[in-house]
């Protein structure tokens, strides 16, 4: 059953349509040009900044042209991650998409209703003059997922409205109304790779912790969850205690907004000690497996024999980059002391690489306050550099203030009241939304931001709610018949 058929229609063809173009982060080229297309086609006008943003103007139906003017904001990129077993080229390839009751799911790949869903619903309600709005921008914005940079960059010139409506939050019944800053520390280990020695008795291996959930590292930071990377160096420290190693490299999570769910190291050790190492392996997997029974009930510490390896890193570098990111801090820093169960400051150890004589880390942290956001960036910031890193930071973006005066907030919660007879939930996130971003960008702008429920984003488990997704439609189009008058 193709997802075509689902009701509402105007939303899911238009979110298939949205999945058979490939649209990793820094290359939407592809959706860019189908969403010209798609204003061309219905006589639209629409403006484009030098980075890529997009926005597609449509006019007020009839009766509706005193109405204060909306904008429909959601990112055209998604997050690419897959099962290591599945072939699949994100440059290239469909997402190949399916039904599993309730939900909408993708075969080993994230699905991309992350933010996919929210530009369908916007794109849906510009598509005919069938839907009764006001005047009705549409704003793209590219390399969300990666930084924000899109946003960050936007020109203020695709910015002409009064009211914004975001569509990239994920519990349908949860308005938004604010968000956290964040900021990625990168670290950078110098390497020197030694050529191994063929007459040394070696046995090699890689070692891979497999089976995580992973998860939105600002969404779900505070649930319990593991992380690869931290249990990876977990392992190599116990083992470096143990035995004389060569590591090759160390590969671990690519996003620095998602949980790493796989992680891997590749090394050699003396033979007489491969028995040994094999026990240690079960013994530490059992462990793990004890630790995160109930909450990471697939955790696998997987070691295979490989046939060897070319160079390893230099043994006297080793040490006090294993220390340094053994230590390295992962998960909820504070929680709010004034929201009960809201985060406030958090960090993700978000992804380790080797490569060009080098090994790069990346980590993410996330505050609702810009000072606890660099004070913990500097933390992780001395916790790399004491292992003889070199460290930066990038841009960063800012966090989004709440108002609970909002005038579009209060048009929302009567209408969500009206039609499902409960209160919304009313919250700041501790997830990064562009809101922040074009707020500082455009004075004055009323915001909100909403969706439908999106389970395991940044990792090929997400799934959408049908049900939700037809529920968020049915606000969203009772909202936008409601626009306050100019």
């Amino acid at each position: 059953m193709s997802i075509r058929t689902i009701n509402p229609k105007a939303v899911w063809e238009l979110f298939h349509d949205i999945t058979q173009l490939p649209r990793p982060s820094k290359k939407e080229d592809k959706i860019i040009n189908w969403l010209i297309e798609f204003a061309k086609k219905r006589g639209y006008n629409y403006k484009q900044d030098k980075v890529g943003n997009l926005t597609i103007s449509a006019p007020a139906t009839p009766g509706m042209e005193n109405r204060k003017k909306i904008c429909i904001q959601a990112h055209v990129d998604m997050v690419t991650e897959k099962n290591r077993e599945i072939e699949f080229d994100f440059d290239n390839d469909p997402i190949d998409t399916y039904i599993d009751g309730d939900w909408v799911k993708a075969n080993g790949t994230t699905l991309g209703a992350d933010n996919g869903m929210g530009l369908a619903m916007g794109l849906a309600i510009i598509e005919n003059n069938d839907i009764t709005r006001p005047a009705t921008d549409i704003l793209c914005t590219v390399d969300e997922e990666t930084g924000l940079t899109g946003a960050n960059q936007l020109s203020p010139d695709l910015i002409d409205c009064d009211i914004l409506i975001n569509l990239d939050t994920e519990d349908f019944g949860h308005f938004t109304i604010g968000c956290a800053g964040g900021i990625n520390t990168v670290g950078e280990f110098p390497i020197d790779m030694v050529q191994t020695n063929s007459s040394e008795k070696l046995s090699f291996f890689e070692m891979g912790i497999k089976g995580l959930k992973g998860g939105h590292s600002g969404l779900e930071i505070h649930t319990p969850r593991a992380n690869s990377n931290s249990l990876l160096f977990r392992y190599l420290w116990n083992i470096t205690k143990r035995f004389d190693i060569k590591i090759a490299s160390i590969q671990g999570g690519n996003k620095h907004n998602a949980i790493p769910r796989e992680s891997y190291v590749r090394f050699a050790i003396d033979k007489d000690h491969s028995e040994v190492l094999a026990d240690y392996t079960k013994e530490f997997e059992q462990i793990l497996q004890t630790e995160w029974s109930s909450s990471e009930p697939n955790l696998v510490v997987d070691l295979q024999s490989i046939n060897s390896i070319e160079k390893y890193i230099q043994p006297s570098q080793v040490t006090s980059i294993i220390e340094s990111l053994y230590t390295l801090y992962h998960g909820v820093y504070r929680m709010h002391p004034d929201i009960e169960g809201f985060v406030q400051s958090s960090t993700n150890f978000a992804a380790i690489a080797t490569e060009n004589n080098q090994i790069t880390v990346l980590t993410s942290q996330r505050s609702s306050l810009n000072s606890e956001k660099y004070h913990l960036a500097n933390i992780i910031r001395t916790q790399l550099n004491l292992g003889g890193a070199e460290t930066k930071f990038t841009d960063g973006y800012p966090a989004w203030e709440p108002s609970t005066s909002s005038q579009i907030l209060g048009v929302a919660v009567d209408i969500y009241k009206k039609m499902f007879g409960k209160e919304p939930a009313i919250e700041a996130v501790h997830a990064g939304l562009e809101c922040g971003i074009i707020a500082e960008k455009s004075s004055g702008l009323d915001m909100l931001s909403f969706g439908p429920d999106i389970r395991e984003a940044h990792t090929p488990q997400e799934k959408v709610s049908i049900s939700s997704t037809k529920e968020c439609w049915d606000l969203l189009l009772e909202i936008i018949k409601n626009v306050p008058a100019k």
